[in-house]
């Protein structure tokens, strides 16, 4: 997996080998870049911040006139004001017989737009003068490289600072952060280029997962059903048994060898007609069983005593479980299923959405999207538990600080139903024997996997159904599976 630095990593590794010369590396990259990007015979317009950033986008503004473009800056910036680097870059520009203007030319048609305003050390909201600038750049349609960042994009989070510039590449230095992959970042960002700058891969504690995760063994010939797990789902209160089965086919459909439903509801079917393998019971006679490999619980359960009791006797019983859905606010308000969650010797994985994530930490939804990773990290520390905090660039933590981002997926995604199928997607591959952090990222990355899949195929984003993914899971992953088997990536 590709490694992910937040910001005060970034500081550490520019601590720990120097900032000297970076910026001239950082320039030309970004110049070498934009030749390929920048539209034949049209002029380049450089957006030059107060910063390094500004610095760098400076530098690049040199190589592109010294390589016959036709170069205007923008700089928003006072010379003597700029860090040492920055101002030798700012004197270079000029040396070189560049000129600055004050503001965008009016009129005057561009090939391409190089946005080095912020960089990685955003905070705060953008002032009136680049938020115009922004508004300019975004009305525009001509094509954006941004440089390292976009600007008004906070790096750690994705969080839009009062506005952001709408890019059509990033070129990130030293390495990716986290900001360019969730929350707003996908919307911002464009396509993200990256470059070391020379400096060796450093170690991370977050990493991208961009491409397929670990699978489950191989499958040997000579199996049976009961080689591939007995999972559990528990949910199904009544007018929600839709979200249990949900959840319990999409196990079905990659590889459980075995999945009960248990249904709180009163009057529950007894059978699922659209997927009669599905052994569906009540969910005390459920919780009976006892060869069960791994239990889901939540998904349509309901918030009543009847479910906390429920919830109360799977977190007591004797295999790795996920909790979901309902089950997530029921355990935030009863203090003694939190603890009986930490005390347990399984291994457990939470799925919040922003608003259960919210109510997990006893904070507000924004607190939780004001920084995804961090959020993540608390509850999966706070409750022992791995935790996948869904939503754009989904966060999957552990409780020991490792972070991953998700990069498959799509708006497709963004209908009823889809949290049951990847909590179900999930459940199967722990109830299967595979480690509960293995099969969380790869349960994540194929969900979001199918729906890409689905949409490139022309169905959807529109009208994407959590059936539909359930279905084309199970082709990726026996395509993954197939690839795997023949040495193929």
């Amino acid at each position: 997996m590709t490694p992910l630095y937040r910001v005060s990593a970034i500081r550490g590794i520019e601590a720990a080998h120097g900032t000297a010369g970076l910026m001239a590396k950082a320039g030309l990259a970004a110049a070498t870049l934009a030749q390929e990007l920048v539209a034949d015979g049209l002029p380049v317009l450089i957006l030059a911040g107060p910063g390094n950033n500004g610095g760098d986008a400076l530098v690049a503004a040199r190589h592109l006139k010294l390589a016959w473009h036709q170069v205007d800056v923008v700089f928003t910036g006072e010379a003597g004001k700029l860090p040492e680097d920055a101002r030798a870059a700012h004197a270079a520009w000029l040396a070189c017989g560049g000129s600055i203007v004050a503001d965008i030319p009016p009129a005057r048609r561009y090939g391409l737009i190089i946005d080095g305003l912020f960089g990685i050390g955003l905070t705060r909201e953008l002032d009136a003068r680049h938020t115009a600038l922004v508004d300019a750049v975004n009305q525009m349609s001509t094509p954006v490289l941004a440089l390292d960042i976009p600007s008004g994009l906070c790096a750690d989070s994705g969080r839009v600072l009062g506005c952001a510039v709408n890019a059509d590449h990033t070129l990130s230095f030293l390495g990716l952060k986290p900001g360019l992959y969730t929350l707003e970042g996908p919307d911002h960002a464009g396509t993200v280029h990256s470059t070391d700058l020379g400096i060796p891969a450093q170690p991370a504690q977050g990493w991208l997962i961009e491409s397929r995760p670990a699978l489950p063994a191989p499958r040997r010939k000579n199996s049976h059903k009961g080689n591939y797990g007995s999972l559990a789902v528990l949910g199904g209160e009544t007018s929600m048994v839709g979200a249990a089965l949900l959840a319990a086919r999409a196990a079905l459909l990659t590889g459980a060898g075995r999945v009960y439903c248990g249904l709180l509801a009163e009057h529950a079917p007894t059978v699922d007609d659209g997927q009669p393998e599905l052994m569906l019971r009540n969910a005390k006679s459920l919780l009976d069983l006892d060869h069960l490999t791994a239990l889901v619980v939540g998904p349509g359960m309901g918030r009543s005593g009847h479910a906390e009791s429920a919830l109360q006797r799977a977190l007591h019983y004797p295999a790795p479980l996920l909790l979901d859905a309902d089950a997530l606010p029921l355990l935030s308000d009863h203090q003694e299923l939190r603890q009986t969650l930490r005390e347990r010797p399984f291994a457990a994985t939470l799925t919040p959405h922003p608003g259960e994530a919210a109510s997990l930490l006893g904070c507000a939804v924004a607190d939780v999207q004001a920084d995804r990773v961090a959020a993540a990290l608390k509850i999966a520390h706070d409750y022992h538990a791995i935790t996948v905090l869904k939503g754009c660039g989904s966060i999957v933590a552990t409780p020991d600080g490792r972070w991953f981002i998700n990069a498959s997926g799509n708006p497709g995604l963004s209908s009823a139903g889809m949290g049951d199928v990847l909590a179900g997607i999930v459940g199967s591959l722990i109830g299967q024997g595979m480690a509960c952090l293995d099969a969380t990222l790869l349960g994540v990355y194929l969900h979001g996997a199918a729906a890409d899949n689905l949409v490139a195929d022309g169905i959807g984003p529109l009208g994407l159904t959590a059936s539909e993914i359930a279905l084309e899971a199970r082709s990726l992953l026996n395509e993954m599976q197939r690839r795997m088997n023949h040495g193929e990536n």
